[in-house]
């Protein structure tokens, strides 16, 4: 965490302590100094707060969801290691006067809402799993997920972080599709408006089609019936901003259908991003799919769990070339991500290795994203997802599995995206966005 005294180098080769007190405060800006040193020393305080600020979230991001992981079992909640107060206690000081302490209650309130979020889960021990999947191309060849991406005008952002959502997206039109794995398909349609005074809004269907099914007994006898499986779910993203920090939400109507069975649940992602004044790097954290299955597949049926995930990540632009990085950590809310299953008793299978190492464990929470952009209208993207590669590699033969590769084309108002991400060696998922800018002139 920051110290409350920052120190700062002037011209003359001394060290001079800056804090709140407003002696020291007079007498650094007023009576020792010319103006152009003043003006000067305005600067360096400004660069050293703001960097002092992003190594504040990171710490914090770190202590709410790493730390209680390792030390603790899945139900275990954030706050055990790390006390509200004390959050509370720092985020207070980023203001000094009453009007903009009233408008950092929006914030606080995220960050609690964050540290008091379910229970711990990934893939197979929940409903809704397809709320997991990225439909963006550009994500999908980063990885498969990065949340903490500054760009003002791709509207495939707010899906992952909904304090990604930006005034300047208004009025983007967005189209998304992926051939999945096993003839399913999915994508996601989006559009956004901003409000004046009131903030920045989008609208969007994720949905995801696993096609039609031939009906059969236990036995296995076909009775000449077909049905059909699918699930949606409603977006409803807000977001806003308070100076360089950005907060929003995303509330998810979900509804699945499968066959005869139905479900209906309700789940809502959480995020704040900071960004540095030359908007080079960005940190984020986001909790998503904090919610519940509200109406069971069947009648006196029990609650499911959802997906809930806690993420965090830092993108990084270079100042002197045109390259792009960017590291999200996922599954934050559960340290252990390679903990040997159940083993089946008549097969005796076991699913995963015993045991990992620190390393492997924390490298399963990595996710890895490179852009490179030769020019303004074309981008190379590439990414690594550790988990992916751990869960699905073939021993044999590990190839190119957990890494994807994409590229981007801007012409005039439409941008268009494509990826493959490599899964298993049995095949690869190819996923394409289409962006339009209705402000723009044809």
């Amino acid at each position: 965490l920051p110290a409350q005294i920052c120190r700062v180098v002037m011209p003359s080769a001394q060290f001079m302590p800056y804090t709140e007190n407003r002696k020291l405060k007079n007498a650094c800006f007023k009576k020792k100094y010319p103006f152009k040193y003043r003006q000067k020393l305005k600067k360096q305080i400004a660069g050293e707060h703001n960097k002092s600020t992003i190594f504040t979230l990171l710490s914090v991001i770190i202590a709410i969801s790493i730390l209680p992981g390792m030390f603790f079992t899945s139900t275990v909640k954030c706050t055990v290691l790390i006390s509200p107060k004390i959050i509370f206690k720092y985020l207070w000081r980023f203001t000094e006067n009453a009007q903009q302490r009233m408008k950092q209650y929006y914030l606080i309130l995220i960050f609690l809402l964050i540290l008091f979020s379910g229970k711990a889960q990934i893939g197979g021990e929940s409903t809704y799993q397809f709320l997991e999947l990225t439909n963006s191309a550009r994500m999908a060849a980063l990885g498969g997920t990065q949340v903490a991406l500054y760009d003002s005008v791709d509207l495939n952002l707010p899906y992952h972080n909904p304090a990604s959502l930006q005034s300047s997206m208004e009025n983007i039109l967005l189209v998304n599709y992926v051939n999945y794995l096993a003839d399913i398909n999915y994508g996601y349609v989006s559009f956004a408006q901003s409000f004046e005074g009131v903030g920045n809004f989008a609208l969007g269907m994720h949905y995801i089609n696993y096609g039609d099914f031939r009906e059969a007994t236990e036995e296995g006898v076909l009775t000449g019936n077909n049905f059909s499986a699918a699930e949606y779910a409603l977006n409803i993203i807000y977001s806003n901003q308070y100076k360089k920090w950005r907060y929003g939400a995303n509330v998810k109507p979900v509804l699945s259908s499968l066959e005869s069975y139905r479900s209906f649940g309700v789940a809502l992602d959480l995020g704040v991003s900071y960004a540095s004044p030359d908007r080079h790097t960005n940190v984020a954290i986001v909790a998503r799919n904090i919610g519940t299955q509200i109406t069971t597949y069947y009648e006196d049926g029990d609650r499911e769990s959802i997906p809930f995930d806690l993420q965090a990540g830092i993108s990084r632009r270079l100042k002197h070339a045109p390259v792009n990085f960017a590291l999200t950590l996922q599954h934050l809310n559960k340290w252990d991500l390679a903990s040997e299953e159940k083993e089946d008793e008549e097969l005796d299978i076991s699913i995963n290795d015993p045991e990992e190492n620190i390393a492997k464990q924390f490298m399963r929470h990595v996710v890895l994203g490179v852009e490179i952009l030769p020019s303004e209208n074309f981008i190379i993207r590439a990414g690594y997802n550790y988990q992916r590669r751990q869960e699905l590699k073939f021993e044999e033969k590990v190839s190119t599995v957990g890494m994807s590769l994409g590229f981007g084309v801007k012409i005039k108002r439409f941008r268009f995206d494509f990826a493959t991400a490599r899964y298993h060696l049995a095949g690869s998922s190819n996923l394409f966005s289409l962006s339009i800018n209705l402000n723009d002139k044809f």
